[in-house]
């Protein structure tokens, strides 16, 4: 499997009607420039009804589409013109929580033994699970909400309007694959599990990767084998090294590599390649293509699982001020994380393009979009795609979009420079499809002899990266400052 994913927002991406926000005609209107950058799969993330405190992550309907966005027909179209380029789509399902806006949480806090009574984790006790963390610490201060209405708490990992659902019950079980039923049957190829770990609770155990969500993962990929046996599926399973693994043994197809992208960045820090050389050791042998590469995303830095020491490393070198910070991580994009240096984003390109995994692109990454730190939350990150230069940024044409741009330089600009950062990361996507072994061989470490650079072989090819200010000279190879190097060997 050699794949170029590519992550568009659809508010944030093109808007076809001129109301300011991105819609799915006006991605579809954009294809033509994904298919020229080389993309393969399109992940779009949620589009489904939802009162947005979450950017859609926040489902009130699993088989709606948000109207800003468009209709089912528009989707069924997105669909349809991805595959008659010979593209893929990929989607999220949340399935950890939906919106207290779901009519199923509304049955469930108004009627405690209807049909849904039993769809949410409810108690009396907020003080249940004290071993299961708090993840957004700059929000919520508990994992539990207090409903008037059912007169008891319901259980929340993420925001006390994203109640959990209680995969305990049967119903909820059946209802999830119901779900992925049908948009496996509406043509989606790759379904992005949000959230996986946390499906399940259990007193003294905690409530990440237990037995019974492997179990339940199991059952997911028995009806995708079954049924849809050419699409995939993959985990958003933040998790240590040894426990993200454990998710390629319960059915997952890929899973998203949160233990190397951390390490990329800790590299850079320390002008050292030690980091990436011990998570890969730590990743162990796991076949080729499993891995979902990524720099970037929607969301903040994320830095939940690096240790202490190693987050006050990252605080220090890429965190400007507390505007930026988000949860525990980081709410900046990729060129202004590396302090506008183009030599290190180009370094970091061309490692997620030669590291063993399927690579992942944020949209305006390859043009080196800046952020805007004073928008809330992870709004930072995701502002509209700069098509054009002047005003609406070819964008939208309202007079004022839903979020305000960021800067930076156009596609169309860069598109006419030959020079530009689009179209190097563009020519570097071209040269790993003339050199197939940077999908399907296997990664080797070799021994670089200086610290600052990282080496390893992939089939008949050596990849040379310093991690460093300085020139370093290998003896064939010289390697100039934050330089990369994809060198032939013989056989």
């Amino acid at each position: 499997m050699n794949t170029i994913f590519y992550q568009a927002l659809i508010h944030a991406f093109k808007d076809s009607n001129g109301d300011g926000v991105g819609d799915i005609p006006g991605l579809i209107s954009k294809l033509d420039y994904l298919q020229w950058l080389g993309v393969d799969c399109v992940w779009v993330p949620p589009f489904y009804a939802s009162p947005m405190r979450d950017d859609g992550y926040d489902i009130a309907d699993y088989y709606a589409i948000n109207p800003a966005y468009g209709t089912m027909e528009d989707v069924e179209q997105l669909i349809a013109e991805l595959h008659s380029r010979g593209m893929k789509i990929m989607t999220d399902l949340a399935l950890n929580h939906t919106s207290v806006d779901h009519p199923w949480f509304q049955a469930s806090r108004q009627d405690p033994q209807g049909p849904y009574g039993d769809f949410y984790v409810w108690g009396d006790d907020p003080q249940r699970y004290p071993e299961i963390r708090v993840i957004f610490t700059d929000t919520e201060d508990s994992n539990w909400a207090f409903d008037e209405t059912r007169g008891q708490y319901y259980f929340h990992r993420f925001y006390s309007h994203q109640p959990d659902l209680n995969y305990d019950n049967p119903a909820v079980q059946e209802e999830i694959l119901s779900v992925v039923r049908f948009w496996l049957s509406k043509g989606v190829d790759v379904l992005r599990l949000d959230a996986v770990p946390y499906l399940f609770e259990r007193d003294g155990q905690g409530g990440e990767s237990l037995p019974e969500t492997f179990a339940f993962i199991r059952r997911i990929r028995a009806l995708v084998d079954a049924e849809f046996p050419g699409a995939k599926l993959l985990a958003e399973a933040n998790q240590p090294a040894d426990k993200t693994t454990k998710y390629f043994d319960a059915g997952m197809h890929m899973c998203f590599n949160f233990p190397l992208m951390p390490k990329l960045y800790e590299a850079l820090a320390t002008s050292s390649a030690t980091p990436v050389y011990e998570v890969m050791d730590e990743l162990g042998d796991i076949p080729v293509g499993a891995w979902a590469n990524f720099l970037r995303n929607h969301d903040e830095l994320t830095l939940e699982m690096v240790t202490p020491a190693e987050r006050q490393l990252m605080y220090e070198t890429y965190l400007p001020d507390q505007q930026s910070k988000a949860h525990t991580g980081i709410a900046r994009r990729l060129m202004p994380l590396m302090g506008g240096d183009r030599r290190k984003v180009e370094l970091l390109f061309a490692l997620l393009l030669a590291l063993p995994g399927q690579p992942f692109i944020y949209y305006g990454d390859e043009i080196g979009m800046e952020d805007l730190p004073e928008l809330p939350d992870r709004y930072a990150v995701r502002t509209p795609m700069l098509w054009e230069d002047g005003p609406g940024h070819g964008f939208s044409d309202a007079p004022s979009p839903h979020l305000p741009f960021a800067s930076g330089h156009s596609v169309a600009a860069q598109q006419e420079d030959p020079t530009s950062l689009l179209n190097t990361v563009r020519g570097l996507i071209t040269q790993r499809r003339q050199h197939p072994d940077l999908a399907t061989a296997s990664y080797e470490a070799v021994e670089a002899g200086v610290d600052e650079v990282l080496a390893f072989q992939r089939g008949g090819l050596l990849c040379l990266f310093n991690f460093s200010e300085e020139t370093i000279d290998l003896g064939p190879v010289e390697l100039g400052p934050f330089g990369y190097a994809w060198v032939p060997v013989e056989s």
